[in-house]
């Protein structure tokens, strides 16, 4: 259900395609972000719909990991290839890409 931030490197590194999915607030974006599409947690049940429907896999993150873990199992629930980035944002800012912005 989780995928580590060395593993997203590999497959970046491996040109393996994918999509990032932001599900933190507005705000949260602002500080940092990974990319890809934004739906905060608490829209996700109403917005799901707007997924792409390309059956590529969507990594889930957040700030610290808690978050993408809910998002993941509902999307999961839902016919999605969902895994939720270990650690988050803080995560791979500490492992990944040290000019993240933390917060």
């Amino acid at each position: 259900m989780e995928i580590t931030p060395d593993k997203i490197v590999g497959w970046i590194n491996q040109k393996k395609p994918f999509h990032f999915l932001d599900v933190r607030r507005n705000e949260e974006r602002e500080i940092c972000s990974l990319g890809g599409f934004h739906i905060p947690l608490h829209e996700l049940e109403t917005r799901y719909h707007e997924l792409p429907k390309d059956k590529l896999p969507l990594i889930v993150y957040c700030h610290h990991g808690v978050r993408s873990l809910y998002a993941t199992q509902f999307l999961k629930s839902h016919g999605f290839d969902a895994l939720s980035l270990r650690g988050g944002t803080d995560e791979w800012s500490t492992t990944i890409d040290p000019d993240l912005a933390r917060y």
